[in-house]
């Protein structure tokens, strides 16, 4: 995502390190959905837990959760709370802060699928997963725009985000007012933490088998296949995260993840230790997210030569060194890298501080 999300400057990226123009879908595409997808995962091992609390203990944990969550995401997008108008600093106003984002539809997705997953049972959960996509589908075709209902100016939930946002609250990096993780679209995107729920309960119940395997390949199999065919008649379309865009990219993850247990837990092709890469990115994965965030505006706000700093290391070095895509690519990686560093210290430094705590632990 932080390659995806800081290409280099000077250039235009490779075409698979961009998000769908509209309807479509790239490779790109697939990384925001999995980070809910996972949200969903890691559920599965603490949600056992929250059912043994009191229901005043489990809202209060979630919604504080929620709370901070969100708050994150909103208090990044009005970083670095000031502006520079005609050589003075000044505050940076509510009135024109993006309200929603992408901590902020992780933070309302969590939210909603906790307290479905605990209240409801199995059944009605996932009874209530299709309503929400097909609700989804029926609002945007009832809705819309009559002519054209999955236009990014003439959606429902575009409607709705005008209505209760305004303009100025809104996402502008389409070149227009329009949110891609605006409040209706938030509906479906639920199912991506659902599923990504039942897929982690079914491995906890079922084991690391080729069994588990194989069932959990099926499964993504066909809700390609579902996703392919409902595209037919609702595109799949990531700024609008459509419903057969839930189904498409619930289901590559479902590949993907039965995919890395036969690699790591049964063909156990872990020895050169090359997931421990991975491993410091899924360890702290909010605090990298939003490292990367800050840096790139910190970049981009810091005057070097009459350009950003962000602007002037693209071209003084990458562009130089390997012009066009390439170089921005290099500039990505390297970026990536720097907050990897950041959180492979984060890590040391929390794995030092257990160690330490271990003898205590022993001699009580």
């Amino acid at each position: 995502m932080i390659i995806v999300n800081t290409p280099g400057s000077g250039a235009t990226a490779f075409a698979p390190l961009e998000h769908a123009v509209w309807h479509g879908f790239t490779p790109t595409d697939l990384v925001f959905p999995s980070f809910l997808f996972a949200v969903g995962n890691a559920m599965s091992f603490s949600m056992d837990k929250y059912k043994l609390m009191g229901d005043k203990a489990f809202l209060t944990k979630v919604f504080k959760r929620t709370v901070i969550l969100f708050m994150l995401g909103f208090l990044m997008y009005w970083f670095p709370f000031i502006s520079f108008e005609n050589g003075h600093i000044v505050g940076a106003p509510f009135s024109h802060t993006r309200v929603m984002g992408v901590l902020q539809r992780i933070a309302l997705c969590y939210l909603f699928a906790s307290l479905l997953i605990h209240y409801f049972s199995r059944r009605n959960v996932i009874l209530t997963g299709i309503g929400l996509l097909v609700g989804y589908w029926l609002i945007l075709v009832l809705s819309g725009d009559a002519a054209q209902p999955y236009s990014m100016l003439g959606n429902a939930g575009q409607y709705l985000d005008k209505f209760l946002l305004g303009n100025n609250h809104l996402y502008h990096g389409e070149g227009l007012p329009f949110d891609p993780e605006g409040i209706l679209s938030t509906m479906p995107a639920i199912g991506n933490v659902l599923i990504g729920y039942y897929a982690g309960d079914f491995i906890k119940r079922s084991g690391k088998t080729f069994d588990t395997i194989a069932r959990l390949m099926l499964v993504g199999v066909l809700l390609v296949f579902i996703a392919l065919c409902w595209d037919m008649v609702f595109p799949i379309n990531k700024k609008l995260w459509t419903s057969p865009f839930v189904l498409l990219t619930t289901g590559i993850d479902l590949l993907l993840l039965s995919s890395l247990i036969y690699i790591v837990e049964i063909a156990k092709k872990n020895a050169l230790n090359w997931t421990k890469f991975f491993l410091v990115l899924g360890k702290n994965p909010l605090t990298i997210y939003l490292l990367s965030e800050i840096l790139a505006i910190t970049f981009n706000i810091i005057p070097v030569h009459g350009e950003s700093l962000y602007a002037w290391i693209n071209n003084v070095v990458f562009q130089k060194v390997a012009p066009g895509p390439v170089g921005s690519l290099l500039f990505a990686i390297c970026f990536m890298l720097l907050c990897w560093s950041v959180g492979s210290w984060i890590d040391k430094r929390q794995h030092h501080k257990r160690a330490q705590l271990l003898p205590d632990r022993v001699t009580a």
